[in-house]
């Protein structure tokens, strides 16, 4: 079982290129997490600047996240915790229905939220996800399909894109926050 949440600090690395990561995450007067992170980077050679915050409840579900970047691209969307998203007009994105968790291209942490939020034991096998996923070069939010399997509880994960193009076993912390992404990142 992981630990309960205390305000905690964790920076990644890239392992190709240059690049960093540095993440607070800490509890919300009991009604829920935020996660609040810098990054700086590159991808296909082109270098970015970003900072993101996510919103989830107690229980790792995402309610709200903003990323932006340095040059002032920004993209904000709400969710009601099932599946339902909502731009900062208040529009209904119907594309992404069913979508409960996020991936966020350029960081580790958002692995974190559908392995604390579902608690993964070996014995559930592989549990599929579609996340609604941001590229960092476009910030053109897609559904994408991801697996998940928890090999040792609370210590390492498989992570599989669901076109099976990407495999990745993940080593957590007791805070479920990603040690090692072979081939993309590592923890400092």
């Amino acid at each position: 079982m992981f630990r309960a949440l205390s305000p905690t600090t964790a920076r990644w690395r890239p392992l190709e290129g240059e690049g960093l990561e540095h993440l607070t995450l800490s509890p919300v007067d009991g009604a829920g997490i935020r996660a609040t992170s810098v990054l700086i980077g590159e991808r296909g050679g082109r270098p970015y600047g970003v900072r993101y915050v996510i919103d989830c409840d107690p229980q790792w579900t995402v309610l709200a996240f903003t990323i932006e970047t340095t040059e002032g691209q920004r993209l904000s969307l709400t969710s009601d915790a099932r599946g339902h998203w909502r731009d900062a007009d208040g529009t209904a994105l119907t594309a992404f229905d069913g979508c409960i968790d996020i991936d966020l291209a350029g960081t580790p942490f958002t692995n974190t939220l559908p392995i604390r939020r579902l608690g993964l034991t070996p014995k559930d096998g592989t549990v599929k996800f579609t996340m609604l996923y941001v590229p960092f070069d476009t910030f053109e939010p897609f559904p994408d399909g991801q697996n998940y399997t928890c090999l040792a509880q609370d210590r390492l994960y498989r992570y599989e894109a669901e076109d099976r193009s990407f495999i990745a076993e993940l080593s957590v912390d007791e805070d479920g926050l990603v040690t090692d992404y072979p081939t993309l990142f590592l923890r400092l």
